[in-house]
């Protein structure tokens, strides 16, 4: 198994893009650290997953947009199994607004997960490989609105076309200690996050009209690209993004 003797901390990851993405890493032999919102039960149905692949998983909670949290994070993931190879900043959110109706409250919600909690989160996993002079390997779940507009979800893009540059910034800065970063960019995928769309026959007919493969993606489908960007397969990897979108980035139009 490529990741055996790997440990993963995957944030978000009690549902959707996020458990997929920790069960997959179990399945190529990492111990996994969990990490959603305090409270969401299905971090636990993570966990009892994980262990019945026969690896070892720790539900850690927090709130991302905390700073303290973000440390705590680390510190809980090396108490419950000693040390972290892989991070996977996934957990993210979204709000719909007019973009002359974004309030102050909306805007930090966002930015604070998306942005602020990825890079505090970032700091803390690269300072602990430093102190254990260690390589590592970072992925971020990004979006292909880090590249392609989307109206009325600017707070969204914002975070997302932020994250693109970090990542680039960050593969330069990291390199001589060994650690890549790389982001991943779904596209429409079958999450529950989509359940409006999924729910609705005329926005799915539409939106799959811009898809060339037709089709929405699976978690599975994100899960596979952060199992190569977690192994030694992709050492010469950093500060690219990866698209998991179906064709649907440069083929997308607004009707």
């Amino acid at each position: 198994m490529k990741l055996a003797g790997k440990v993963a901390l995957i944030t978000g990851s009690a549902q959707g893009i996020g458990q997929a993405i920790a069960l997959r890493l179990a399945q190529d032999g990492a111990d996994i650290l969990i990490d959603d919102r305090p409270g969401n039960t299905g971090a636990e149905e993570t966990r009892k997953e994980i262990e019945a692949l026969g690896r070892k998983a720790v539900v850690l909670g927090g709130d991302l947009a905390n700073t303290a949290d973000d440390r705590r994070l680390i510190a809980q993931g090396l108490a419950g199994l000693g040390k972290i190879d892989i991070l996977v900043n996934n957990a993210g959110v979204e709000k719909h607004a007019d973009f002359w109706d974004v309030t102050e409250k909306d805007f930090d919600f966002v930015l604070d997960i998306n942005l602020r909690g990825t890079f505090f989160l970032t700091q803390d996993f690269v300072n602990h490989l430093r102190e254990t002079k260690r390589p590592g390997k970072i992925i971020n779940v990004s979006s292909v609105h880090e590249e392609l507009p989307f109206p009325h979800f600017s707070t969204y893009c914002a975070s997302k076309g932020a994250l693109k540059m970090l990542c680039r910034d960050l593969a330069i800065e990291l390199a001589p200690l060994g650690i890549t970063i790389n982001n991943i960019a779904p596209g429409a995928i079958q999450t529950p996050i989509n359940t409006k769309l999924l729910n609705s026959p005329d926005l799915l007919k539409a939106l799959l009209g811009n898809i060339p493969l037709n089709r929405l993606g699976t978690g599975a489908d994100v899960a596979g690209v952060a199992s190569f960007l977690a192994s030694s397969d992709s050492d010469y990897i950093t500060g690219t993004t990866l698209f998991v979108d179906g064709g649907l980035l440069w083929n997308y139009s607004e009707q």
